[in-house]
């Protein structure tokens, strides 16, 4: 019996193993399948710091090493190196390292690319990591790309990387009428996509702003499924900084909408939230000071008081997904009515009945319940694109 206690507990311990990502192998590290597309190509890069192959080497350097010739890199929103604040101009530059000339896709107005900057090149190469959320803005980057590649008839190959929320589908899918800058598909707030999934979902769909075929090539990652763990190697921009930050950003984000701050310029971006006159209910504090990754934030030196999600375990953001607890909380505490909402909000949820619902003082659940057929229709709609199990 003790034996078999053992060989259970073996068991566990290996399946535990397994659902990490040191067994994962991402597109990029996968060369066989894709340099010798890239051998006597001119060749553009869309990627940032996340691009990491090797422990300590970018795709960019590993490419050039192997003899090919990088001719451009696409910069999506936070630069190329990750330094730029959200949404800040990200100019055109070169790379300090390679002197690579840095083509810059994220200008505040329009991330499609110039006529003379496809010019530039024969083909595409993205790698790039995504948290799978439909108001993070390196998908609607790619999209547009994806475009541009299409119109000038040149190939894009893709090199996946898992998604950290890609074991659920939750949120209203995008009214198309909102459709913006954080907003660009039909699809849920959280999509449970890898970013070779929506673009294989965005051509078969015809998401595309583009009649023209495009020539698209996937390496998937190997040994991943959507079901598994996976902690980011790299930080994907300056306010996730952790793994708890990613998995509340669904949920926090809304904040982006209100006038509360959800900890843009403190040490703890997207794990607090709070406002100075939430002083009543609350007693933790924090003050929104100019930082790297966040030089203008709200409540710019304000004291605040609000919710420390710190607290919060990795297991138990994992399994409370996309909720709109935090959010009704600071709604009702601070009690300011339909002023709560800004402009801004509708656009980050996609949909005009949650702000109205919240109003109408409907409870989270009651809300949660007016997307569920959605998500389960949109489950099946994705289900053709899917490159890996879900369980």
């Amino acid at each position: 019996m003790r034996k078999l206690s053992i060989l259970i507990v073996l068991l566990f311990i290996t399946k535990g193993l397994l659902a990490y990502n040191i067994t994962i192998e991402i597109g990029a590290k996968q060369y066989d399948k894709y340099i010798h597309l890239l051998t006597n190509k001119r060749v553009a890069l869309y990627s940032n710091h996340t691009g990491m192959v090797e422990k300590d080497q970018h795709l960019l350097d590993i490419l050039l090493a192997k003899g090919i010739n990088v001719s451009a890199i696409f910069s999506p929103e936070h630069g190329f190196r990750g330094t730029a604040d959200a949404g800040e101009h990200v100019s055109n530059t070169n790379d300090a390292k390679t002197g690579v000339p840095i083509l810059s896709l994220y200008d505040g107005k329009d991330s499609k690319p110039s006529p003379e900057s496809m010019a530039k090149f024969d083909v595409l190469v993205v790698d790039i990591q995504d948290v799978g959320l439909r108001f993070y803005t390196y998908y609607i980057t790619m999209l547009r790309l994806m475009e541009a590649c299409a119109d000038s008839d040149k190939q894009i190959i893709i090199l996946d990387r898992p998604n950290p929320n890609g074991y659920y589908v939750d949120g209203p899918i995008l009214d198309m009428k909102y459709q913006s800058g954080i907003g660009g598909l039909p699809v849920p707030v959280v999509h449970g996509m890898t970013l070779a999934e929506l673009a294989l979902m965005s051509v078969g769909e015809h998401w595309l702003k583009t009649n023209s075929k495009l020539d698209l090539v996937v390496v998937p990652c190997q040994n991943y499924t959507h079901a598994m763990y996976y902690e980011l190697p790299i930080a994907p921009s300056p306010n996730l900084p952790n793994m708890l930050s990613i998995y509340l950003y669904p949920s926090v984000c809304l904040f982006e909408g209100t006038p509360v701050s959800l900890g843009r310029g403190t040490e703890m971006p997207f794990q607090v939230y709070g406002h100075p006159s939430m002083k009543d209910k609350y007693r933790f504090e924090f003050t929104p000071k100019s930082m790297f990754g966040s030089k203008n934030p709200p409540l710019l030196d304000q004291l605040c008081y609000g919710v420390d999600l710190r607290e919060v375990s990795i297991s138990r953001a994992r399994q409370t997904k996309f909720s709109l607890d935090y959010l009704i909380d600071a709604y009702r505490t601070l009690d300011i009515g339909k002023e709560f909402f800004t402009p801004f909000f509708v656009k980050l949820v996609g949909v005009k009945y949650i702000e109205e619902m919240i109003l109408d003082d409907k409870s989270a659940c009651e809300i949660e319940s007016m997307w569920r057929d959605d998500v389960e229709n949109f489950k099946v709609q994705r289900r053709p694109y899917l490159l890996y199990p879900e369980n």
